[in-house]
């Protein structure tokens, strides 16, 4: 009788042990799956950005008469960071590069947004044909882009520039007044159909019921665009803005290719190309990394504030 009436209670008693360890390993899985992603993001996003911000810090101090003798580095605090930001050809460069992003910006989102709308009308003929060649562009590689495209900037190569030469309309692409905006020419021509596909895609996520409620009310094309569309899509306009803003201050292929045929474009032309310039020509890791993690620090600042203001507005 007592071996019958121990053992289911020993059978029960060891239920809530074995229950233990499954549910031990069911809180584990997640960061199982999660592991990867986490070491990867340590390795190759967050240990370049802590190395760089270390390399921003140190100086290199060489000793002996006229500073020939052995190199060491040493900490320099923010010496880096104090001579990125009185140089003066450094504080041009981001101007130049906030200029840029002012015109270059609303550019690209409203010709995006534009193209986007006229693709998604009940009018649009073969839009899969024009989706596709509005998005060609994007696949072109940006030195490629930049070398097709100095091709048309250069005079006696340029058809463009030899026709409006001949209509006594001379121009200089590549002169100092215009290589900007020839520069911003080219990323609007590689760019514009990539935020495009973003946005379009936003706009085919906007329920049909809606835009016939818009018809039946008697709203017409343009106010159905306004009223309708354009409020359902700002998720993806805000998305394509930012990502425009970032790329923007990262300028820097465009300007590099195009240096050899203009005199207009200099090593500190832009804030990446200066600190290419300290890097790899000057070998000055230091200062390049303080004008990287300024550069990122700007771009960060622009970004959120960017996000920061839109959010505001829509509550």
């Amino acid at each position: 009788m007592t071996t019958t009436a121990t053992a289911p209670a020993r059978a029960e008693s060891t239920r809530p042990r074995r229950a233990a360890p499954r549910r031990r390993r069911g809180r584990l899985a997640p960061w199982g799956f999660l592991a990867p992603f986490g070491v990867l993001f340590l390795l190759l996003f967050l240990a370049p950005i802590g190395y760089a911000v270390y390399q921003s810090l140190i100086r290199i101090d060489r000793s002996g008469p006229l500073g020939l003798g052995r190199a060491r580095e040493v900490f320099g605090g923010l010496e880096n960071y104090s001579r990125a930001v009185s140089d003066p050809a450094f504080v041009a460069s981001i101007g130049r590069v906030l200029l840029f992003a002012a015109v270059q910006v609303p550019l690209m989102i409203v010709l995006s947004t534009v193209l986007a709308l006229l693709l998604d009308s009940a009018s649009a003929r073969w839009p899969g044909l024009f989706r596709g060649v509005y998005f060609l562009p994007y696949g072109v590689p940006g030195v490629i882009a930049t070398i097709l495209w100095g091709f048309l900037y250069v005079p006696g190569v340029s058809p463009i520039v030899d026709g409006l030469t001949a209509m006594g309309l001379p121009v200089d692409l590549l002169g100092g007044g215009s290589v900007l905006w020839s520069i911003a020419n080219i990323v609007t021509w590689a760019f514009a159909g990539y935020n495009m596909l973003v946005i379009i895609a936003q706009l085919k996520a906007i329920p049909g019921e809606l835009l016939e409620a818009a018809t039946v009310d008697g709203a017409g094309p343009l106010r159905t665009v306004w009223h309708v569309k354009l409020p359902l899509v700002r998720p993806a306009l805000v998305l394509t803005t930012v990502f425009t803003i970032i790329g923007t201050l990262q300028l820097f292929a465009e300007p590099l290719v195009l240096k050899p045929l203009s005199t207009a474009i200099s090593f500190t032309y832009t804030p990446n190309l200066s600190a290419f310039n300290e890097a790899f020509n000057n070998n000055n890791y230091g200062l390049a990394a303080a004008e990287s993690v300024l550069l990122a620090l700007g771009a960060f600042v622009l970004s959120f504030g960017f996000l920061r203001l839109t959010g505001r507005r829509r509550r």
